[in-house]
């Protein structure tokens, strides 16, 4: 079983966009594979954009923190510090 790439960072918004930048040399290179379709490779970084369906249904926005991982060969995120439901 191989082991699993695990990583937390800030959501940041870019022209619009709830985006987050992963450094490649601090996994973002490991997470390539992942998140190929949705995900591209900028410089030194690796830039995926949140859909804002998806930042809906994670109650995440602009600042929070979220982790992302590749278990199963397969990108997740997951807010770091859950928002209540009302």
């Amino acid at each position: 079983m191989e082991g699993v790439m695990s990583l937390e960072g800030p959501v940041l918004k870019i022209n619009g966009e709830l985006v987050l930048i992963i450094p490649l040399s601090a996994g973002g290179d490991a997470l390539m594979e992942c998140s190929r379709a949705i995900s591209e490779v900028q410089g030194d970084f690796l830039k995926i954009v949140i859909p804002q369906w998806l930042a809906g249904m994670l109650r995440i926005e602009e600042g929070d923190l979220v982790c992302v991982e590749d278990a199963d060969g397969k990108f997740h995120i997951t807010p770091a510090k859950p928002r209540p439901v009302h």
